[in-house]
């Protein structure tokens, strides 16, 4: 590509060459110098977003999961996210108790291997491959045991969609991990899904605010603000990163995941700001289109679906390199073209198309029976009463992900990243001789003498302008003007900041002006800690008056 071109042809390419007409759940992710993470932005030029020397290594990755599978039309678009979610499973994004992961592991060992056979798996044959980041044999034999007994019959189609149901029902389903920590310096998992906001910490969600409750996110420097509603009050939630361009990107996805799942169309997506309270601060735009009109899209994909080539995964627990083990079923797809021999087998209409839904949920609810599909929506209902009064609890282990092709710092590597030791090379003990201690002590007269100096030609030179005795050029009576209607307006909005802060005036403009989140990030985190130090200071001043 040109040096001009910008990140949509790239995703453009990618699409065409594989024949992916929805396109718009996915997004190309890449790493910079600083190994942080970002989405390749389709507006912008592709030489200026990377930062460093060809080549360029990026990522295919989904990028927006869509909240209802049933809705994706194409088999290869749900080929590429069962892709995505094993990966998800493998590297511990996807969390989940125990029964839901063997079936989920169940799942994929029906979507490679076909049924099971005794002459071609032999005992413990699942341990030959690395599903989970921790597999224990008492997990390895539950998929055994439904993958004998609860999917034969499955075709790799109708697996893979059976995985997509059970996946996008789970909490952790989207969940691109942040690490960030809290107020308490407690490291948390930030996230953002087709439901909303959500923070992990543990093995529980504490946290969880709906994209119709999120009003603003905002972030300066390595803290990000999310400003919304909870049990009907409202809230501010903060959190800190290890970098000010990770906590940057941290808003960029929490802009285009809330524009992308809340809105309607397009056309309603406005730019976000990350104003501060006397400067201006970034300015965001998602740019693509939003969920409701993807699906309206895919329902009218008329094509004759292109046929899909799968690789199967062959990895194992003792495989030497780790590279080995952390690209499972990675391989580039071969390019898709429409299959040209739909007539000599069976129909095009019974080919590999999206499963009929007898296909799909019989397999589901025989292989869960105590977890039927109208008990799964009161399940749901009951999971969002008990997260309003509670932590909810996604899985018997803490919420973990590991490091990955595109690393996700996790343990001791999240502690380094807050850490701000000093280096080495800046480190000087204290053995100072005592002529250097006097040296120094000198030349720190000297300068004082230098700078009462320096001041005395200032106050002089004042004394003359205000007399009149130096003229003056036009430019800096202008700037002289402007200085004093700038202090005039000081003059003005000092007395009204006052008003708004200490009065309970109901002024509709000044009621509007309270309810910004400016505002009241300016009165929680500035003013509040301000009044209580003068009005400790101006106590002690008079306690100590009062002695005498």
């Amino acid at each position: 590509f040109q040096r001009e071109t910008k990140g949509q042809f790239l995703i453009d390419h990618i699409c065409n060459y594989y024949s992916l007409l929805e396109k718009d759940y996915f997004g190309i992710r890449y790493v910079d110098l600083e190994k942080q993470r970002h989405w390749l932005e389709p507006n912008k030029s592709i030489f200026k977003q990377m930062k460093s020397h060809p080549p360029y290594t990026m990522c295919f990755r989904v990028k927006f999961y869509p909240h209802e599978p049933l809705k994706i039309k194409e088999e290869l678009t749900r080929y590429l996210l069962y892709l995505q979610i094993k990966r998800d499973i493998f590297h511990g994004r996807l969390l989940c108790p125990f029964s839901d992961a063997a079936y989920l592991g169940a799942c994929i060992v029906q979507a490679e291997l076909g049924d099971y056979d005794p002459d071609e798996h032999p005992e413990n044959y699942i341990s030959n491959f690395k599903i989970f980041p921790k597999q224990s044999q008492k997990l390895e034999k539950k998929i055994t045991e439904m993958h004998k007994n609860e999917f034969r019959g499955q075709s790799p189609a109708v697996a893979e969609f059976n995985l997509l149901l059970k996946a996008h029902s789970l909490e952790t389903y989207g969940v691109d991990p942040h690490p960030c920590k809290d107020s308490t310096g407690t490291t948390t998992f930030l996230g953002f899904t087709a439901a909303g906001f959500v923070v992990f910490q543990g093995n529980k969600i504490i946290h969880l605010l709906k994209w119709y409750d999120v009003y603003k996110l905002k972030f300066e420097g390595k803290t990000f603000y999310v400003f919304g509603a909870q049990k009907e009050k409202k809230a501010m939630l903060s959190f800190h990163t290890s970098t000010p361009a990770a906590c940057k990107h941290l808003w960029k996805c929490g802009v285009e995941n809330q524009a992308f799942y809340k809105y309607a169309k397009s056309s309603q997506i406005k730019t976000m700001t990350s104003s501060k309270i006397f400067f201006k601060g970034s300015r965001f735009r998602y740019s693509g289109k939003v969920a409701k009109e993807v699906v309206e899209a895919s329902s009218k994909i008329l094509r004759e679906p292109p046929e899909v080539h799968r690789t199967s995964i062959i990895q194992s627990h003792s495989s030497p390199s780790l590279n080995k083990q952390l690209i499972i079923n990675m391989e580039p797809l071969q390019p898709l073209l429409p299959s040209l021999c739909e007539g000599e087998e069976v129909p095009l209409d019974e080919g590999i198309q999206l499963p009929k839904e007898d296909e799909i949920l019989v397999p589901v609810i025989s292989s869960s029976p105590d977890k039927e599909t109208g008990q799964n929506v009161d399940l749901a209902i009951e999971q969002e009463e008990k997260m309003k009064e509670e932590p909810l609890t996604i899985s018997e282990l803490v919420y973990n992900p590991s490091a990955s092709l595109l690393p996700t710092p996790v343990d001791d590597e999240i502690d380094m990243l807050f850490d701000t030791s000093p280096r080495a090379e800046n480190e000087k003990d204290d053995t100072d001789s005592f002529e250097e201690l006097e040296a120094d002590e000198n030349a720190f007269l000297i300068a004082e003498e230098e700078e009462l100096k320096e001041a005395r030609r200032a106050l002089k030179w004042s004394y003359d302008f205000l007399m009149g005795n130096i003229e003056v050029n036009a430019f800096v009576k202008s700037f002289s003007r402007l200085l004093l209607v700038g202090l005039g307006l000081l003059l003005f909005v000092f007395p009204l900041l006052l008003v708004l802060l200490e009065s309970d005036l109901q002024i509709s403009f000044l009621y509007e002006i309270r309810q910004t989140p400016e505002f009241q990030q300016f009165h929680i985190e500035y003013y509040c800690p301000l009044r209580q130090w003068v009005a400790c200071k101006i106590n002690f001043i008079h306690d100590m008056l009062g002695s005498f």
